[in-house]
């Protein structure tokens, strides 16, 4: 199967890319999708990274010196003064 690049900048680049590792363009652009697709993948999820954040405010909170957040607290936050 063919596969064009219209963009005259990618085609440049693809090329630099091929000529600098002494291969075809097909396998220049083949490993350089195959490694930001690895790299895409390595990233954490965004549910990943709030478990994460959830943790890291676990670890960092002291629940014995903590306030009851009970109805009189609640309250209190939507008071005006």
């Amino acid at each position: 199967m063919a596969f064009h690049i219209k963009n005259p900048e990618t085609d440049a680049l693809a090329r630099k890319v091929a000529a600098l590792k002494k291969i075809g363009l097909t396998e220049a652009v083949h490993t350089a999708l195959s490694h930001e697709l690895e790299r895409e993948k390595a990233k954490p999820s965004l549910v990943e990274i709030g478990v994460e954040f959830c943790r890291d405010l676990r670890t960092k909170g002291n629940l014995r010196h903590g306030k009851p957040a009970d109805k009189e607290f609640r309250d209190s936050l939507y008071e005006d003064d």
